[in-house]
């Protein structure tokens, strides 16, 4: 299962999955794109297994719709790559009263691991193949080092202290510390499921569509000799989704088809388990109640 699947890196990582005969769920909010992506695939791979799904992340709702609906497929599920991602330029808030980035980057994922984990374990057991779980952070993920929750209440209520980099940051932060936290657990269930991370490079992709411009414009210039290709992007969450070589490693941050280091706040088992425990929170309630016990 790959979310983020009509372009860029996503679409690109989907082709090489179905290349190398993956059965493969696309989950999309834009089922016309995602359409297009199946089409763009199955001519060059006739032999391509591919099924089109409603998903939209930001809606924890759909999140559970959407998990429903899949479960009565009664498909197996190994590979579960949470790639969807959102660099919103305006503040927004989803209809669950989260700020938008946070709950499409980080919270939808969040939500959707849970609730398709059973399964991945199942399917793990009966199967005798290790389930793998690729969350898509961010080296962006560095950037931020402050209290996240707290961030997060301020992004999300008070409009004029938005900050799109920021929000981007702790998102991609989220991601990081759900690996770490998710890594943890699995090892204690004692179930052959595994969990990584990957940070994909600096590539230009429709991500930025909302910032198109001088400033941006000039960006990518200024820093073009260090841009990936979408290909070479894709690169890592296929070594990390495929290579028998990570058979056993979880918990890891990877970059360039390599372990890396990622921050010191990434690392940070209990903010992780803070991180975790908040989450499980917002996805049962209202953020409005919850916010002010983790400060």
């Amino acid at each position: 299962m790959l979310q983020g699947a009509t372009s860029g890196i996503g679409a690109e990582t989907a082709r090489v999955l179905a290349k190398r005969g993956v059965r493969l769920v696309i989950p999309a909010r834009n089922l016309k794109a995602a359409e297009e992506t199946k089409a763009r695939i199955t001519s060059e791979f006739p032999d391509s297994k591919i099924i089109v799904m409603r998903l939209d992340l930001s809606s924890l709702k759909s999140v559970r719709s959407f998990v429903s609906d899949f479960e009565a497929l009664d498909l197996p599920l190994n590979l579960l790559i949470n790639n969807a991602g959102k660099f919103a330029h305006d503040h927004g808030i989803s209809e669950d009263g989260i700020e938008m980035t946070f709950a499409t980057n980080y919270l939808g994922h969040f939500l959707l691991t849970k609730l398709l984990l059973k399964k991945m374990i199942a399917t793990a057991k009966s199967t005798g193949v290790q389930g793998r779980i690729v969350n898509v952070s961010s080296g962006i993920h560095t950037w931020f080092s402050g209290d996240l929750i707290g961030s997060l209440g301020q992004l999300t209520r008070d409009k004029s202290h938005y900050d799109a980099t920021r929000a981007y940051a702790i998102s991609k932060l989220a991601n990081v510390l759900h690996t770490k936290e998710l890594a943890r657990r699995l090892q204690e269930m004692d179930c052959n499921v595994t969990v990584n991370c990957v940070h994909p490079g600096i590539v230009r992709t429709r991500l930025t569509r909302e910032h198109e411009g001088f400033i941006t414009d000039f960006v990518f210039f200024v820093t073009s000799k260090l841009l990936k290709t979408i290909p070479q992007a894709a690169a890592t969450t296929c070594y990390v989704a495929t290579n028998q070589k990570l058979e056993n490693v979880s918990g890891k941050y990877f970059s360039d088809c390599n372990e890396a280091s990622n921050s010191e706040m990434g690392c940070n088992r209990k903010e992780a388990a803070r991180l975790w425990s908040f989450s499980e929170i917002m996805v049962s309630t209202n953020w409005k109640d919850v916010f002010a016990p983790f400060r």
